[in-house]
């Protein structure tokens, strides 16, 4: 880098010159210049940089005071319908407003209070036979259920009072359970608890204890969940009693299948469920319960992944457990295998559901469905799977008819099924 120096009617100019042959100029100003510059500064300059140096503190000042600080933060906050509808993207639209981290944890702890007292935790006892020796033991097992009632209803997974899974150990039996316990928020009272109803299909059961003026959860809405909004689980978290966790809405209307191949429809969460939180509530911002939670995955390079039954899917079961003690599906009464191409082509089928078996005095004997039928189409709609047939047959009540397209002899027919109760 060269620099050169050169005096012109008092102004000196400062030439630079850098490696890669760029010059850059610069100059300073003569004494006499100078000294007209020192006066403007005294008499303009320097007032002004004092009130900016005053309006700082007065501003800093009132930072330390809550209301007011809240009064500014919130002049800076960008409205929401401040926004541009007509932008290519959503971007626009995200909602910028100030949060402060101690707001945050008042909603936690607000969430927390509101939600404790309806959620209780539950320890129930097994009976554990060994198929070799046929010797009898004892086992007992954790969990939490959610207070639906103020007389004494509680609503909790199946796979909690009701441990006998194909997912057991393949060397013993567990059987019902023998006893089922409660514990109460704030309360050390056990409490014996009487299985109302179970439910394997959608892993939800019922169960009461014999107390009056209990704190019934508030119920929100699952099906306005939405993917990363704020969410807590809430539970008997190995068996330690009341905890709570809390994370966000990782995904909603998730497809998952449990170790006895049951189906669900759920919400996704990073909160941490572990073992003992089943049965337990996953609630939102305002303390409303959307969900129960049920399942997690667990493994090398699993980290926050579990499962809650959406609120609005349990209402029905858990009204026809009390009412029945058993929930009251429709039935066909078939056993099936699915037909895809190529086992179409080796069988001179067509694709479907070959009929297998014809349950005795069922509705598709009634029906006049037989074995080596092949069901094609299920109230218009092409099905391939057994699945596919239950979701439409679920979707009816009993009594209700089902409308049904049967390949038989190479021919196709139609065929109206009456629904009934399953046994």
């Amino acid at each position: 880098m060269d620099e050169n120096n050169q005096e012109k009617n008092g102004t000196v100019f400062k030439s630079v010159t850098v490696d890669n042959g760029t010059t850059y100029r610069s100059f300073n100003t003569s004494k006499k210049e100078s000294q007209r510059k020192t006066g403007f500064g005294k008499t303009v300059a320097l007032p002004f940089l004092c009130g900016v140096l005053g309006a700082g503190i007065v501003v800093g000042s009132c930072f330390g005071i809550p209301s007011v600080r809240n009064t500014l933060l919130s002049s800076l906050v960008i409205p929401n319908d401040s926004t541009n509808s007509s932008s290519p993207t959503n971007l626009d639209n995200i909602n910028t407003k100030l949060i402060s981290l101690s707001g945050f944890s008042d909603t936690s702890v607000a969430v927390a209070q509101k939600v404790k007292p309806s959620i209780v935790g539950i320890s129930v006892e097994y009976s554990v036979n060994s198929i070799f020796n046929r010797s009898s033991t004892s086992a007992k097992a954790e969990g939490s259920g959610v207070i639906i009632s103020t007389d004494g209803y509680i609503l909790t997974n199946n796979h909690v009072v009701n441990s006998s899974s194909s997912s057991s150990s393949a060397y013993y039996e567990i059987e019902k359970a023998n006893k089922v316990t409660v514990k109460l928020y704030n309360d050390n009272t056990e409490y014996e608890a009487k299985i109302i109803g179970t439910d394997q299909q959608t892993d939800l059961a019922v169960i009461k204890i014999e107390k009056t003026d209990l704190i019934a959860a508030e119920l929100g809405d699952s099906s306005s969940v939405q993917v990363g909004e704020f969410c807590m689980a809430v539970g008997n978290a190995l068996g330690l009693g009341d905890s709570v966790t809390s994370g966000i809405i990782s995904a909603v209307n998730r497809e998952v299948t449990d170790s006895d191949n049951n189906k669900y429809t759920a919400i996704q969460t990073d909160a941490a469920i572990n073992s003992g939180n089943s049965g337990g509530a996953l609630v939102n911002s305002k303390g409303q319960v959307i969900g129960i939670n049920t399942l997690k995955i667990a493994g090398n390079g699993v980290e926050g992944i579990g499962f809650a039954i959406p609120i609005n899917s349990t209402k029905d079961i858990y009204e026809q457990l009390i009412q029945y003690n058993k929930v009251k599906r429709p039935y066909v009464g078939i056993g099936g295998i699915e037909l895809d191409e190529s086992m179409a082509q080796r069988y001179d089928l067509v694709v479907g559901v070959y009929v297998k078996t014809v349950d005795d005095f069922s509705a598709a004997e009634k029906a006049g469905l037989r074995v080596g039928d092949v069901i094609t189409e299920v109230e218009g709609t092409k099905i391939t799977t057994m699945d596919k047939l239950n979701e439409i047959k679920n979707t009816k009540a009993i009594g209700d008819t089902l409308k049904l397209k049967v390949y038989r002899d190479g021919k196709t027919k139609d065929i109206t099924v009456t629904l009934q109760e399953q046994p």
